[in-house]
């Protein structure tokens, strides 16, 4: 393997936020508390150690949800040690997509891992905890419902509405069976399937099949797996619903701090509403909307006064759903949290909500941003070298790699830029001549150069085509590789699933990453074959 580390200000394919919150500029430092550093965390230990944090509720409920899963010596050591005041969780987050989906899920967890071990070899009088929330209370199913795996994409049909956690695993069925069709008969093939078919049929409800997935590949490394959406948890938070749903603080705090981005050239992520909590029901989870005092339900005959909501919240704060403005003030408070790491989209949301964490109490922890990277297999590391692509030019796009090939391996030259200049330079002094004989004919000499213009073009099109036909087994291969490490034009970890290659390495695959993978380097990484 050959690893190459790149900084994301080399890495085009990045939104200019993303880089430049990686890059520290000066106009997003008014928007997070910490410098992403081992000095930023020293801070934010000793601030969130004046935090109070029910560790008691925390731990009772990572117990029971560890209890339906097989046991890990290491996990549960994690999970007791957090009734520590010295201990500390490192976050991260993402929703329970298919068989873990895109490769970033993964890529979230390992940096998460990694970052804990870092800053236990730092701060040794400490403890620090990765903890990876799968709570499924989201109703975005066509977000989660499929994965792309060897070319083909594998999508779930559940039938059902409301949040994708409480769905039943039963309608797997289909696409558990295209699954195994699709990986084959190898050995290492039918021990990754045995585990996901396991772990999606020994359990009836969604939330608690990738919860088990996610601890069964991560064990061993000690990683919590965390399901918020929980009653003892909500009842943690209830006081923290009571003030928004009653007082509506979130959306003036956070249009606030949205202005404050706009202005300094950064577009908003989020729009936050008057209230920012769904209410889940049977089959539903709908927003929770304010109307002429009373409180009511989109979709349903639902109506609260002021009084019965905040009974209602009382009584079952299990009821009540985060939506992306409150979510981060949701895991904040339930947990003795350090950091959150996450891609670039997941931290814009964040830094448009300092205030809010403000408002609320609540200790704003360091925005990591997640590692990226990418996994160049053989076959596309020899294609590369055969066709003279460097590391620096399989980023630009086909159509200028093409160029670049063509213009190093032609036969002969093919543009008439040199042509084309001659040809203004000719029609220079003609107008010249020109003008001084009769100024109104100019127009008549300009028009017929860009006719002229226009034909070395179509000349030059003629030329390019002729000598695409000569390269033309070359120019599909460039045009394979980029569809390879860049499928649909986006990053290889937003489209791939990791069970190729995992199939391909077995455990070696997450070695690699997690010895590669430091969220503190703030570094792209390459991975060759």
């Amino acid at each position: 393997m050959k690893i190459i580390k790149l900084p994301y200000s080399k890495v085009p394919i990045f939104a200019n936020r993303d880089v430049k919150y990686i890059a520290e500029d000066p106009a997003l430092r008014p928007f997070y508390k910490y410098p992403v550093s081992l000095e930023g965390f020293r801070q934010a230990i000793a601030d969130k150690g004046k935090e109070a944090v029910d560790r008691v509720t925390l731990v009772k409920v990572m117990r029971a949800q560890q209890a339906r899963v097989s046991n890990s010596d290491s996990v549960m050591g994690n999970i007791e040690k957090l009734l520590l005041p010295n201990t500390f969780t490192v976050v991260t987050a993402h929703q329970p997509s298919l068989f873990t989906g895109p490769l970033f899920y993964i890529f979230k967890i390992v940096s998460t891992i990694t970052l804990a071990k870092q800053l236990a070899t730092t701060f040794p009088e400490f403890n620090f905890v990765p903890v990876f929330i799968t709570s499924g209370e989201d109703h975005d199913f066509e977000e989660v419902n499929h994965l792309h795996l060897f070319g083909k994409k594998l999508e779930w049909q559940s039938g059902e509405a409301g949040p994708v956690g409480n769905m039943k695993t039963e309608s797997l069925a289909q696409v558990l069976a295209d699954l195994k069709t699709v990986l084959g008969s190898s050995d290492q093939a039918n021990e990754l399937y045995a585990l996901i078919e396991r772990t999606h049929t020994s359990n009836s409800r969604y939330a608690d099949a990738a919860y088990e997935l996610a601890h069964e590949l991560f064990k061993d490394h000690g990683l919590v797996v965390l399901n918020t959406n929980d009653a003892d948890l909500k009842r943690v938070f209830a006081p923290l619903i009571k003030e928004e749903i009653l007082n509506q603080p979130s959306q003036k705090l956070v249009n606030e701090t949205i202005a404050q981005l706009e202005a300094a050239g950064f577009p908003s992520q989020a729009t936050p509403r008057e209230i920012n909590f769904f209410y889940i029901g049977e089959q539903f989870r709908e927003r929770i909307v304010l109307d002429a005092g009373s409180f009511k339900v989109l979709n349903t005959n639902l109506v609260f006064s002021r009084e019965e909501m905040e009974a209602e919240i009382d009584n079952h704060p299990e009821r009540f759903s985060p939506n992306v403005v409150m979510r981060p003030i949701f895991q904040e408070k339930i947990l003795p949290n350090l950091a959150y790491i996450g891609g670039g989209g997941e931290l814009a949301y964040w830094l448009e909500r300092k205030a809010q964490f403000e408002y609320f109490g609540l200790n704003f922890p360091v925005l990591v941003r997640r590692n990226s990277a990418m996994w160049m297999d053989g076959g596309s590391v020899k294609r590369m070298e055969k066709l003279g692509v460097s590391v620096d030019e399989v980023w630009l796009d086909s159509n200028e790699l093409v160029r670049r090939y063509l213009h190093k391996n032609a036969e002969a030259e093919f543009t008439l830029r040199e042509e084309s200049g001659a040809l203004k330079a000719v029609f220079e002094k003609i107008a010249e001549r020109t003008e001084k004989v009769d100024q109104t004919l100019v127009k008549t000499v300009w028009a017929e150069h860009s006719k002229a213009e226009k034909s070395i073009e179509m000349l030059e099109a003629r030329l390019v085509k002729a000598e695409k036909l000569k390269h033309e087994t070359a120019i599909q291969q460039l045009q394979n590789l980029k569809e390879k490490l860049f499928p649909g034009g986006g990053l290889q970890e937003r489209h791939e699933n990791f069970m190729p290659l995992y199939l391909k390495h077995g455990e070696a695959f997450f070695t690699m990453l997690l010895e590669q993978f430091d969220p503190l380097e703030k570094q792209f990484v390459l991975i060759m074959e």
